[in-house]
C-alpha cells in the first residue's frame, strides 16, 4: 500500500491566491502525512527549475504535472518525468493560451499541444468543482485514468457506481511558508513501488484505490529466496519448467495450515466421483450386513459434509466487521442509509417437511386396504379424511405465506441493492444466526451419535453349518488400520489425529482442511 497526493501547488498563478512556497514545509507535509509519492500540479504552468529543486530535495518519488483549465473545468495532467524539456515546452504553450483567470483551452487545443495523451495520467475534476463537462470527458475517452472527487462520501459513491470513473481524493494544497494544518486528503493505492506505469495501472482499477491503509492489501516476505507475496490475490506466471510448481511447493513447506490444491487435482473432483469413492469405501472388504448397518449413519454423514463451521464463522466475522465499519462511518449517514430498508433482514421461510410427512401418513392410512378393519377400529375414516383436508389446507396457507415472504425478500433485496449503491456508508452484511446456531447443534448431535457408534458391540450372530459367524463393531485403532480398510494410498494420519472429534475428523477426511 502506497499513499499518494497528485494535486499540490507550489507556485502562485493568476488562478491562485498569493502565497510563498516553502520547500521545508513540503518536506514537513510529506513526513507528517507519511506520503510515498507526489505530483506538482500548478495552475496552467510548470516551473522546471523549481521542480528540479524539489525532486533533488524530497525523499520520495516526484512527478511533473500541470492543472489545466479545459473548457469550464479543471484537468490534472501528469507526466513520467523522462522528457522534462519537452514537457516544459508544452506547458509553456498552455500558459501562453491561458493568460487570465477566466481563460481556458478546448479539448481540441489540448490534444494539439499534447498529441499523445495516452502517455500521461489524466485526472479531471469529477465530483469536484469546477467539474469537467460530460462532453469534454467523452472527447478525452479512455485516456482518462481517474476522477478527482471533493469528499470521502463522493469517493464511496463513485466506487459503487459502475458507470463512474475510478475516484481519487487529493489535497489540492498550496505549500505556503505559513501553512500549519496539513491536509489529510490523500489516496492509498495497492502497489509495491511508486513508478509511473504502476501508479497509472492502479488508478484505472477501483479495487486498487482506498481512503484508509487498512482497507487494502500488503506485501510480506514469503520465502528466504526473497519472494514477496500480497495479502490479496497472487498469480504466478511463467513458461513450462520455470519453477512455478517448485515455488508453490516451497510455500507449502514454509507455512502451516496451508490448503494446497495441487496441479490437475481439481480436474478429478466432482460430486459424482466423490459419491462413488464413498460408496466404494463402504463396499470394499465389507459385507452387505455392514452396509445395511451403516446406511442410516451414511445419510447423516452426507448431510453433515455440507455443514461448514468455518464458513459460518467467516460470515459472523464479516457481519461484525461490517457492523463496526457501519458504526464508524455514521458521520457519512445520508438519506439512503437512513432508510428503514437499508439494513433490513429477510423474512425466514417455513420448513414444510414435518407437515408433508403428516399429510403422506394420513393419506396412507386412508388408502390402505390391507389393514382397513384394524385402522377403522381405532379411527373413523371420516375423521381421517377431515384431518387430511385440514392438513392440506394448512399446507396451502403456509405455502402462500412462503411465496409472499419470497416475493417480499426479492423486493427488499432489490431495494437494498439500490440503496447500497447510492449510499457512502458501508451496509451491514446479512447473516443467518438461526442457521448458524442450528449448524452448531447439528455438530454437537452428530458428535454424540458418532461417538455412540464407536462403542464396541455385536451387530449379528449366526450359526452356519456348525460355525458361528459374528459381526462386531469397534472403533479404528490407528491411521494404518483405517488406511488398510480403505484400500487407498492416501495418508490418514492427519485426519486420524481428530478421530476423537467426529465432525473435525469428517472435515479432514474429506479434504476440506
Amino acid at each position: 500500500m502506497k499513499k499518494i497526493d497528485f494535486h499540490i501547488h507550489t507556485v502562485s498563478s493568476v488562478s491562485d491566491r498569493e502565497f510563498t512556497f516553502s520547500l521545508s514545509k513540503l518536506n514537513e507535509y510529506i513526513s507528517s502525512r507519511e506520503i510515498d509519492g507526489i505530483a506538482i500540479t500548478n495552475h496552467n504552468l510548470f516551473d522546471l527549475d523549481q521542480f528540479n529543486q524539489i525532486k533533488e530535495t524530497v525523499p520520495i518519488q516526484v512527478f511533473p504535472g500541470i492543472e489545466i483549465d479545459v473548457d469550464d473545468g479543471h484537468l490534472l495532467l501528469i507526466a513520467d518525468g523522462t522528457e522534462l524539456a519537452d514537457f516544459d515546452s508544452k506547458c509553456k504553450e498552455i500558459s501562453a493560451k491561458i493568460p487570465a483567470d477566466n481563460d481556458s483551452v478546448s479539448v481540441t487545443e489540448l490534444k494539439f499541444i499534447f498529441p499523445d495523451l495516452s502517455k500521461y495520467i489524466l485526472i479531471p475534476h469529477y465530483s469536484k468543482k469546477p467539474e469537467l463537462s460530460d462532453a469534454a470527458l467523452a472527447q478525452l475517452g479512455s485516456t482518462i485514468s481517474a476522477g478527482e472527487v471533493a469528499s470521502p462520501k463522493k469517493f464511496q459513491y463513485c466506487l459503487k457506481d459502475r458507470e463512474s470513473l475510478v475516484p481519487v481524493y487529493f489535497s489540492d494544497q498550496r505549500i505556503d511558508e505559513n501553512l500549519i494544518d496539513f491536509s489529510v486528503r490523500q489516496t492509498y493505492i495497492d502497489c509495491a513501488v511508486i513508478d509511473f506505469s504502476g501508479v497509472k495501472i492502479c488508478l484505472q482499477d477501483k479495487n486498487k484505490v482506498f481512503l484508509a491503509k487498512e482497507d487494502g492489501h500488503h506485501f510480506f516476505d514469503a520465502l528466504a529466496s526473497g519472494v514477496k507475496l500480497s495479502t490479496g490475490l497472487n498469480v504466478i506466471l511463467g513458461e513450462r519448467s520455470t519453477g512455478k510448481s517448485y515455488t508453490l511447493n516451497q510455500i507449502d513447506k514454509t507455512f502451516e495450515n496451508v490448503k494446497y490444491i495441487k496441479q490437475f487435482s481439481l480436474l478429478e473432483r466432482d460430486e459424482e466421483a466423490d459419491k462413488k469413492r464413498f460408496n466404494d469405501l463402504l463396499t470394499r472388504r465389507q459385507s452387505l450386513l455392514t452396509q445395511d448397518h451403516l446406511k442410516p449413519f451414511k445419510d447423516v454423514v452426507d448431510k453433515m459434509v455440507s455443514v461448514d463451521l468455518e464458513q459460518n464463522e467467516r460470515a459472523v466475522d464479516r457481519y461484525l466487521l461490517s457492523l463496526l465499519k457501519n458504526a464508524q462511518e455514521s458521520e457519512k449517514s445520508d438519506s439512503f442509509s437512513s432508510s428503514s430498508l437499508f439494513n433490513e433482514v429477510d423474512f425466514s421461510e417455513s420448513d414444510f417437511s414435518g407437515l408433508k410427512s403428516l399429510i403422506d401418513s394420513t393419506k396412507n392410512l386412508i388408502e390402505n386396504t390391507e389393514y382397513r378393519d384394524l385402522i377403522e377400529e381405532h379411527v373413523e375414516l371420516a375423521s381421517l379424511k377431515s384431518l387430511a383436508v385440514a392438513l392440506m389446507s394448512k399446507y396451502a396457507e403456509e405455502t402462500e405465506l412462503n411465496l409472499k415472504k419470497r416475493f417480499l425478500n426479492d423486493l427488499i433485496g432489490n431495494i437494498k441493492k439500490g440503496l447500497h449503491v447510492r449510499s457512502a456508508i458501508t451496509p451491514i452484511d446479512d447473516v443467518d444466526f438461526y442457521m448458524i446456531a442450528m449448524n452448531r447443534k447439528k455438530i454437537d448431535k452428530f458428535d454424540d451419535v458418532a461417538k455412540a457408534l464407536k462403542q464396541p458391540c455385536e451387530i449379528q450372530r449366526k450359526d452356519i453349518q456348525g460355525f458361528k459367524v459374528v459381526a462386531t463393531r469397534k472403533p479404528f485403532g490407528g491411521a494404518q488400520e483405517l488406511k488398510n480398510m480403505s484400500g487407498r494410498r492416501t495418508a490418514f494420519s492427519t485426519a486420524f489425529s481428530s478421530y476423537s472429534s467426529p465432525y473435525k475428523y469428517l472435515i479432514r477426511a474429506t479434504g476440506r482442511r
